[in-house]
């Protein structure tokens, strides 16, 4: 299948939107529409949300400010499995999503459950289109041992749901949003998508979709979206590592890699965003952000120059693998 048939959303830098759901603290919506504000005059033109965040205040808030713009000249994502239902007990919480709108979120990764989550996102957009859907959550580390339970559920209702989309032209394309490597080469075995959003999987510290994921991806002409460029925030200096307080280990293989990013005069997030820009199924790349000077922060590091011994130290030393693709 060649590279042409599959749609993939522009680069390389897109807006990641779970901070805007409220993730961990409160965002105001002025702040929320002065961040998207910044993200469009900055020239990303690639813009990913989903039901979950905030329950429903992140789209919300995307809708707010992208109606308003040329509905041609951007690219939208959301994501489905997951429905939103009224729930006032709930008080606007739901996992690491603070101060947001009254709903419970409950699964639902069958054909219909689709079709009402991309009817529900599309109301709280205010729009008339997305052209990604991605299927959110079909793995194990939001569903346990069921997991495979989960996602065979989620191959024969949602994706030939979003297949048939994708053909009568409501969509553009579709693929998973995980966290895990492991349902994504499991989808191109099963069907048939365009693009993967891999949260954490492909970073300067943690590479699991390199060796089998990304080479498969190249074969079928499949793109990958990359989030969690940072790691939840240790390669930009922070204590989380995939959502949590980091692990001594990761702490000290962070550590080496700023050590060596400061020899060479190097800021370790431009390293970070451009490292995985650099991989040719990558298509774009979306730090999640929360207020208008981190994107334009993000924009300046994207371009950054890196001089191209820092590259060799790091695979010279062991700390990146020799076949990992890096920036010219």
């Amino acid at each position: 299948m060649s590279d042409s048939t599959h749609f993939a959303p522009p680069g390389p830098l897109g807006f990641g939107g779970a901070p805007l759901g409220n993730m961990f603290e409160e965002v105001t919506d002025e702040t929320a529409a002065a961040t998207l504000d910044a993200a469009w005059d900055a020239g990303i033109r690639y813009f990913d949300t989903a039901p979950e965040y905030g329950p429903g205040i992140s789209e919300h808030r995307f809708g707010h400010v992208l109606r308003s713009r040329p509905r041609d000249e951007f690219v939208l994502s959301t994501k489905v499995g997951r429905l939103l239902r009224a729930d006032a007990s709930k008080g606007g919480q739901h996992g690491p999503f603070v101060k947001g709108l009254p709903f419970r979120v409950d699964y639902d990764y069958t054909a219909d459950g689709v079709r009402r989550s991309i009817e529900d996102s599309l109301q709280r957009l205010g729009m008339a289109r997305i052209d990604i859907a991605y299927i959110h959550d079909c793995a194990e580390d939001a569903h346990g041992d069921r997991w495979l339970e989960v996602f065979d559920t989620a191959m024969k209702g949602a994706a030939v749901a979003l297949t048939q989309l994708r053909e009568e032209g409501v969509i553009r394309g579709w693929g998973l949003g995980v966290n895990r490597v492991e349902p994504c080469v499991m989808a191109l075995e099963r069907a048939d998508p365009d693009v993967f959003l891999l949260a954490g999987r492909y970073s300067l510290l943690n590479q699991p979709a390199l060796d089998e994921l990304f080479p498969r991806c190249a074969e079928r002409g499949v793109h990958v979206v990359v989030g969690g460029p940072y790691n939840s925030g240790i390669i930009a200096g922070g204590k989380n590592f995939e959502y949590q307080e980091a692990s001594p280990d990761k702490v000290a293989a962070r550590d080496r890699l700023a050590e060596i990013a400061k020899r060479h005069g190097v800021d370790l997030r431009a390293a970070a965003l451009q490292f995985c820009a650099a991989h040719p199924v990558v298509a774009s790349v979306i730090p999640g952000t929360k207020n208008p000077a981190r994107v334009h922060e993000n924009v300046t590091l994207m371009g950054q120059p890196i001089p191209a011994d820092f590259w060799r130290e790091l695979k010279s030393s062991g700390v990146l693998p020799k076949q990992a693709p890096t920036p010219a």
